[in-house]
């Protein structure tokens, strides 16, 4: 069965973690992997996590399994926090079921949108996570792309991306990053959603946002303005939520797919159908993530702990554009990095070309993925000097 297969390629970011730890070389920097790292470049455990896993091994009486919906005190908790007192939860239009992370979502959903409506096609932005096509294609689905990203700018194209968005057909679905668009920074502005909510009400086009970085960009409701004005806007929609990033909880792998539908028994009814693509993929999402977040969103101390938590990883990123900008123009550099700052999110793309990314890492040790996205939570106030310096001299050269 297996002898005639031939090993896959390596995944573009995995192999370069794996040259990151190889290297010997002291002071590499890793600006590659997605992830959040404090100033000592540590992904840390935050205090109101190491409290509420304390709180679990107190509290937990049971190991059996909670059903394929997942923790309902979880759920209903990401629910709040996605879409706060909205109508559709009072109506009961909402569904939501815990997911094996947002990846695990994501794939929830596009299973639920094969089975649902098999000639669907699935519009994804032209510049998008890495993972997005490969999962959805996985399942099934057709993929186009609309205009998003204008990488001479390093700015939205947004005429391009209304006039795409106005033509898509009813019944197929369109990705929209709800903010802490990755790989770019480039988010969609608030006052643009009520635009595209408009457009996909008029068009009847499904929405599917992926929300992977909510508190990360403004704070936790400037992030779901998008959310919250396409909920308010459109009869159906599909969210898909990640604890990855700001609870710092990467390995639990806990997440959430939230479905939108018209009335109370649509949603009942669809429901049941994401637990039978749920039952046919993992059958039971894991425990132990969702019930260090049930606790946090639902012990106020715990909560109140957590935003200042997420307030200092957030505010310590905005704190690395703007050094990367000024340190960047102290190099005397005449290419203009001031979009950085605008930017939002851990990602950025630094627009050098495939060969200086590879100087970058075999003459100094700087480490970012191929099409020069960069992680600025890999930059401290110690490595930056040096950083900014050294791509000062591979553009020089």
């Amino acid at each position: 069965m297996f002898s005639h297969l031939q090993a896959g390629p390596d995944d573009p970011i995995l192999g370069l973690m794996a040259q990151f730890r190889k290297d010997p070389r002291a002071g590499k920097i890793d600006l590659g992997v997605g992830v959040y790292r404090d100033q000592a470049g540590h992904t840390p455990i935050l205090d109101c996590v190491h409290e509420a896993e304390r709180l679990r091994l107190a509290e937990e009486d049971s190991k059996s399994y909670q059903g394929m919906a997942g923790d309902p005190v979880f759920t209903a908790a990401i629910e709040a926090l996605a879409l706060a007192e909205h109508p559709v939860r009072r109506d009961h239009r909402v569904f939501t079921a815990q997911t094996p992370g947002g990846t695990g979502a994501l794939r929830v959903a596009a299973e639920l949108i094969r089975h649902s409506r098999p000639d669907a096609c699935l519009w994804l932005p032209d510049v998008s996570w890495a993972n997005h096509p490969s999962v959805f294609q996985a399942a099934g689905l057709r993929l186009r792309d609309y205009p998003y990203y204008d990488a001479p700018t390093q700015s939205l194209r947004t005429d391009a991306m209304l006039a795409s968005l106005a033509q898509v057909p009813s019944g197929d679905v369109v990705l929209l990053h709800a903010c802490c668009h990755n790989p770019s920074g480039v988010d969609i502005p608030a006052g643009l959603w009520p635009e595209i909510a408009a457009l996909a009400q008029r068009q009847g086009f499904v929405p599917l946002l992926d929300m992977a970085y909510q508190g990360f960009a403004e704070d936790l409701d400037r992030d779901a303005v998008g959310v919250r004005a396409l909920a308010a806007a459109v009869p159906e929609m599909l969210l898909c939520t990640s604890c990855s990033k700001n609870f710092g909880l990467y390995r639990e792998r806990i997440g959430a797919l939230s479905l939108i539908g018209d009335c109370a028994s649509t949603t009942t009814a669809a429901g049941s159908v994401m637990l039978g693509r749920i039952r046919n993929i993992y059958s039971m999402p894991p425990a132990h993530g969702a019930a260090i977040v049930a606790r946090i969103l639902t012990r106020p101390a715990l909560t109140a702990q957590w935003q200042d938590e997420l307030t200092a990883m957030r505010e310590r990123i905005r704190r690395m554009r703007a050094l990367a900008v000024s340190r960047l123009a102290a190099t005397g550099l005449q290419r203009d990095f001031s979009f950085i700052e605008r930017q939002r999110g851990l990602f950025s793309f630094l627009g050098i070309d495939a060969a200086q990314v590879e100087r970058l890492r075999s003459e100094f040790a700087i480490y970012l993925v191929g099409s020069s996205r960069m992680n600025l939570a890999g930059l401290s106030e110690g490595n930056i000097e040096y950083f900014a310096n050294s791509l000062a001299t591979v553009l020089r050269q």
